[in-house]
């Protein structure tokens, strides 16, 4: 009789733990940190609303959200609440998230263009004509504000446009052109 409980306690742990590879084949949904803000807040040199979403780091000892901000050094990103943006060049942006790749110095750039920018910029234009995520190669990797002296290269449009393609003249020419209306952006 022990032998047959002992049996279905095994059966019944294996169960679960093959329905969750089975749902969820990269393993158990990590649980970073993140902190919902309270108040309106500068993070990374961008003025962020009241309750945005910072994204942390993985971290040893903290996991799900935080009752408090955590340092910035560990900030992977943030997103805006639902139905906010940010003027981030003339485009209204929804959030910020440092490349996963730690020897890029960058980020990609998230906007939702059905709220109407301020002014239609050719920066503006050229983004919504592809409808994508820019990703953003800086000098300062603490700087996520729209710090044209800051900004070194238009990286990626999505998985449509990258630098790392440099043979494919139609891929360079569409990020150099994304680069040179992203400067001229008063």
């Amino acid at each position: 009789m022990k032998l047959l409980k002992s049996f279905f306690v095994i059966l019944f742990i294996s169960c679960l733990v093959a329905c969750n590879f089975t749902l969820n084949p990269n393993g158990p949904r990590p649980n970073n940190p993140y902190f919902i803000t309270t108040e309106q807040i500068t993070i990374k040199g961008v003025v962020i609303p009241e309750g945005t979403k910072l994204k942390y780091e993985k971290h040893f000892l903290k996991k799900g959200e935080q009752g408090s901000i955590m340092n910035e050094k560990y900030l992977t990103g943030f997103e805006l609440p639902k139905n906010k943006t940010l003027n981030w060049g003339g485009v209204p942006i929804t959030a910020i998230h440092k490349f996963y790749n730690e020897d890029m110095s960058g980020y990609s750039v998230y906007a939702n263009f059905e709220v109407a920018p301020g002014s239609k910029t050719i920066f503006y234009e050229k983004w919504k004509a592809e409808g994508c995520d820019l990703g953003i190669t800086v000098k300062n990797r603490d700087n996520w504000s729209f710090d044209t002296s800051n900004i070194l290269d238009v990286e990626s449009c999505s998985v449509l446009y990258q630098r790392y393609f440099k043979d494919d003249k139609k891929q360079q020419d569409f990020l150099d052109a994304m680069y040179v209306s992203l400067k001229e952006v008063k």
